[in-house]
């Protein structure tokens, strides 16, 4: 009874084997196995090539590529037939899938800040969600010699109002009561201003 239910198993699990090999569609780089009952030296492994075509003794280049192992075992069979007293038995099955090219990493998206001024690259900048103000002007280069440095401004406009706010950042001191400080995260669009210092500042 034991050995009766493990075949009755075995032949099932062949058959959803079967099925699942006549359902798939051959691509370029796969393997296949190709095996001619009346010959059996012409049995062996060929590889479907970037065209889609395979290879095979006594039959040729036959096409392959989004084809089902059924619809290549009978053009196997029907290119061969000349060559024996009756139609060959032609076996097709996949050996192998073709290597899957694993997919690329989504780069992060970048955001445009901009800065103005007394900065030694000025202009707009692709830089990454989460930069901080003091690593953008590390970005633009630094300050200039003639950036007043305790009056830099971070202009950001409300996307739902569109109304601006101005905040005020002393490169010097890193912070204060009324000023933001250089860790703060830049968000798209702002723009950083760098007045030129007056005389004696």
């Amino acid at each position: 009874m034991i050995r009766f239910l493990t075949a009755l198993l075995l032949m099932v699990g062949l058959a959803g084997v079967a099925t699942a090999q006549s359902n798939y569609r051959i691509q370029p780089g796969d393997t296949l196995q190709v095996e001619v009952l009346e010959d059996p030296n012409l049995n062996r492994s060929v590889l479907v090539l970037p065209d889609g075509s395979i290879s095979f003794p006594l039959a040729g280049t036959v096409k392959a590529g989004g084809r089902s192992v059924d619809t290549v075992a009978r053009t196997l069979s029907s290119e061969m037939a000349s060559n024996f007293a009756v139609e060959p038995t032609v076996l097709v099955s996949v050996a192998a899938l073709a290597p899957r090219t694993p997919r690329a990493e989504a780069e992060p998206d970048l955001m445009n800040v901009y800065i103005v001024g007394e900065a030694n690259e000025p202009g707009r900048k692709e830089v990454l969600p989460g930069t901080t103000l003091l690593q953008f002007l590390a970005e633009a280069g630094g300050l200039s010699r003639f950036a007043a440095e305790k009056r830099i401004q971070l202009r950001r406009v409300d996307p739902q109002s569109g109304q601006e706010t101005v905040y005020r950042f002393n490169y010097r001191s890193m912070g204060g009561s009324d000023s933001i400080s250089g860790t703060t995260v830049l968000a798209p669009g702002d723009v950083i201003v760098v007045p030129e210092r007056r005389l004696f500042e």
